[in-house]
């Protein structure tokens, strides 16, 4: 009897002690907490690794979050050589590089997915996906629709407390959102899942979002990491002045 009470009180304790499991077992759960966490942050500072089988490329900015959408500054080696790009009030705008300014030698560009001037017919659909890429709500957009919750974890990111996700994105379920780097033929022809993981603070803010496409496209590596810090801090993200934007 007195063994059986022991026993007893040892499971009490234990489960007195244990941590409570983390927060978010459902994907859309996930997303839109994470979604309004960001939201309610107002700013941060992130970086941002993309490697692509033989490219390499990093970057660094900072971005204002709110009902109005997302607005960030960000430079980048994107290209080989580093590039400062602008998102503000929707319109992307690219610092061009000297030696490939038009003959009105304005230093900004807007660019386009669809644009038709040369700058954007050749960057203008990687540099979009780049910007979209640094916006937490993107991903989390993606989560909500096409995710499903494969672990979870408590942990911690470079000494921060965090709780870890690991969730998988169903290719058929994203429709016209697609990735950085995938295009719509690739997706059908491709089809399949791919894991996205998530690091989120005590507050539900992203800390970290690594996005790995390798399962589906089987050529190498094709991994972006975009890393979240500073939470609240005060931001600097303005359009270009008008007269340089050509």
């Amino acid at each position: 009897m007195r063994k059986a009470a022991v026993v007893l009180l040892a499971l009490v304790l234990t489960s007195c002690t244990s941590p409570p499991p983390p927060a978010f077992a459902d994907a859309r759960a996930l997303a839109d907490a994470a979604t309004a966490a960001t939201a309610s942050g107002g700013s941060a500072k992130f970086t941002t690794d993309v490697a692509v089988g033989q490219v390499r490329s990093k970057g660094q900015g900072q971005a204002r979050f709110g009902p109005g959408g997302t607005s960030q500054v960000m430079t980048t080696d994107f290209i080989g050589e580093p590039m400062e790009l602008r998102l503000v009030a929707g319109k992307l705008y690219a610092k061009v590089p000297e030696g490939s300014r038009d003959q009105a030698g304005k230093p900004w560009t807007v660019v386009a997915a669809d644009g038709t001037d040369p700058f954007s017919q050749v960057l203008g659909g990687s540099l979009t996906q780049l910007a979209a890429q640094n916006d937490p709500a993107h991903t989390l957009g993606e989560i909500r629709t096409a995710g499903s919750i494969v672990s979870s974890e408590h942990t911690d990111l470079s000494g921060v407390a965090a709780e870890h996700y690991r969730v998988d994105l169903d290719l058929s379920r994203l429709g016209t959102d697609l990735p950085a780097g995938l295009s719509a033929d690739s997706a059908s022809r491709l089809g399949g899942k791919f894991p996205v993981e998530l690091w989120l603070d005590d507050a539900h803010r992203p800390l970290q979002i690594v996005l790995d496409l390798s399962p589906i496209l089987q050529g190498g590596e094709a991994r972006i990491t975009t890393r979240y810090r500073e939470w609240g801090a005060p931001v600097e993200v303005q359009a270009p002045p008008a007269d340089e934007v050509g």
